[in-house]
């Protein structure tokens, strides 16, 4: 299959007086799993709806492969909304088949895929109880499968890692890989950002209806705040006080540190060690969760 992006430029949405999304843009690149993160309110979800054609933008595009979107393109997508849109009184396995013709499938491919998925998510067990009869975690898993029946030109999904067990989570991320491997764009929106760190080859940040930081996990840390650790065989409490440090964090002999003027370095070391041993002094790679409250304050 032809690989392709989706682009987003300048995107802007309004309800009323609030601007929800506000000249948004970024790229979802082929092949690459693309983590969409920002708190409650942020866009997030209101930007993959206007994606998927579901809200109409106030302002901006959203291109395929260069060109502006249609819904016929749309209808090869894959998309798990933040609402699951499941029947609560129908039997699994009828359901997901049921949601596979719709997208196309005859009714012998909608079941062969239906049930190779129930079984890679493990609810293989599960397949004809009604819906309602499921955790929520078992739901979410059904929602993921309706999104990823068939061969999907590209994913765009909204927490689809919300209430799944560690080996759900595992499963998924395989799942999501074999498409990415044969060129699918992958856009997916989550709260656990652990997660979007071990998963994701490009993030985009979200805050007020805007992007505040987007790029690969490595670009990003490179603009991160520096830290270092300090382990000392004394008590740490005595950096506090060295000038051009901040100390972030101090508890015992251990302290987490800044180091705000580059010649502070060197007194901050001569410090330690003429008050004992020094046991490690090393810089230490900013989670995403660092960068995340650095680029949302």
């Amino acid at each position: 299959m032809a690989t392709a992006d989706i682009e987003v430029r300048h995107l802007t949405r309004t309800f009323g007086d609030v601007r929800a999304v506000d000249d948004v843009s970024f790229a979802v690149g082929s092949g690459l799993l693309t983590g969409f993160v920002g708190g409650n309110g942020a866009g997030k979800t209101t930007t993959m709806r206007m994606v998927m054609g579901v809200l109409a933008p106030s302002g901006g595009e959203v291109l395929w492969n260069g060109r502006p979107i249609t819904a016929t393109d749309r209808r090869s997508f894959g998309y798990m909304p933040e609402e699951r849109g499941l029947y609560p009184k129908q039997p699994v396995l009828d359901q997901l088949v049921y949601l596979g013709r719709l997208r196309g499938l005859g009714a012998s491919a909608a079941r062969q895929s239906v049930t190779a998925h129930l079984e890679r998510l493990g609810l293989a067990e599960r397949a004809r109880d009604h819906v309602e009869k499921l955790s929520l975690g078992n739901q979410q898993r059904v929602q993921i499968i309706a999104a990823l029946m068939g061969r999907p030109t590209a994913l765009v999904l909204d927490e689809p890692f919300s209430g799944l067990d560690p080996v759900a989570v595992d499963s998924m991320a395989d799942l999501l890989r074999e498409h990415t491997s044969r060129g699918v764009p992958v856009l997916f929106s989550s709260h656990q950002l652990d997660l979007v760190e071990r998963l994701c080859e490009r993030l985009v940040v979200l805050a007020r209806g805007r992007v505040v930081a987007s790029g690969t996990p490595e670009h990003l840390r490179s603009r991160s705040v520096l830290r270092h650790r300090l382990v000392l065989s004394g008590d740490a409490g005595w950096v506090r006080g060295v000038a051009g440090v901040h100390a972030v964090d101090v508890e015992g002999h251990i302290a987490l540190l800044e180091v705000v003027e580059p010649t502070a370095e060197r007194r901050l070391l001569e410090e330690a060690l003429r008050r004992g041993d020094v046991h490690e002094f090393s810089p230490q790679r900013p989670s995403l969760a660092q960068i995340y409250r650095e680029v949302t304050a």
